[in-house]
C-alpha cells in the first residue's frame, strides 16, 4: 500500500488534511494525463478536479483493490472521454445550427439569384415601352405621373403598360416556377 492509500484511509477516518496530501500527490499527474485526451489545460484541470471530488462524493467506490493512483487515472480517463463526447455533441449542435443557418442563407441567395435571372430574362422579352415603364416605376421609384412625363404618356397609359407588363412577367416567371 502506497502513501496515497494511507492518506485516503486517514481521510475516510476523519483526517481532513489527508485529502490535501492526495491532491498534492496526484493532481498534477492526473491533469497531465487527462490533457493527453482533452488537449486543453483548463478543461483538463476541471476534469481532474471532478475526478478528485469523486473520492469525496462517493467514498465507497474506491475499494482498495488497486492503487489509488490507478483508480484516479481510470476515473479521470472515463471523465475525459465523457467530456470529449459532450464537447463533440455541443460542437455538432452548434455546427448543425450554424450549418442550417448557412444553408438557409445560401438557399435564399441562390433562389434570389435565380429569381433575379428569371426576372431579367422575362423583362428582356417585354416590349420596350412596358420594360421602360416597369423600370421607371418599380426600379427607379418614380410616381405614375413622373413616369408618364418621361414616357410622354398619360398616367392611365402608364397604368395600362404596367398592368400588361405584370401579366407578361407573371406568366413568364410561372413557366419557370417562380412567383412574382
Amino acid at each position: 500500500m502506497d502513501s496515497g492509500e494511507n492518506s485516503y484511509r486517514r481521510y475516510l477516518n476523519g483526517d481532513e488534511s489527508a485529502f490535501g496530501e492526495i491532491v498534492e500527490l496526484y493532481f498534477d499527474k492526473l491533469t497531465f494525463f487527462i490533457n493527453g485526451y482533452v488537449h486543453d489545460v483548463h478543461a483538463s484541470e476541471d476534469v481532474a478536479i471532478e475526478t478528485m471530488t469523486e473520492l469525496v462524493i462517493h467514498p465507497g467506490r474506491f475499494a482498495f483493490r488497486s492503487s489509488l493512483k490507478t483508480y484516479l487515472f481510470s476515473v479521470g480517463r472515463h471523465k475525459a472521454l465523457n467530456f470529449l463526447k459532450k464537447r463533440r455533441r455541443e460542437n455538432l449542435t452548434e455546427l448543425s445550427e450554424a450549418d442550417a443557418a448557412d444553408r438557409a442563407s445560401l438557399e435564399r441567395d441562390v433562389l434570389a439569384g435565380e429569381r433575379q435571372k428569371a426576372l431579367a430574362a422575362a423583362m428582356a422579352e417585354l416590349p420596350a415601352e412596358q420594360r421602360t415603364a416597369v423600370h421607371l416605376v418599380y426600379l427607379e421609384g418614380l410616381s405614375y405621373r413622373d413616369a408618364a412625363k418621361v414616357l410622354g404618356k398619360s398616367e392611365k397609359q402608364v397604368d395600362n403598360l404596367l398592368s400588361a407588363a405584370k401579366k407578361r412577367l407573371r406568366a413568364e416567371l410561372e413557366k419557370e416556377g417562380i412567383e412574382l
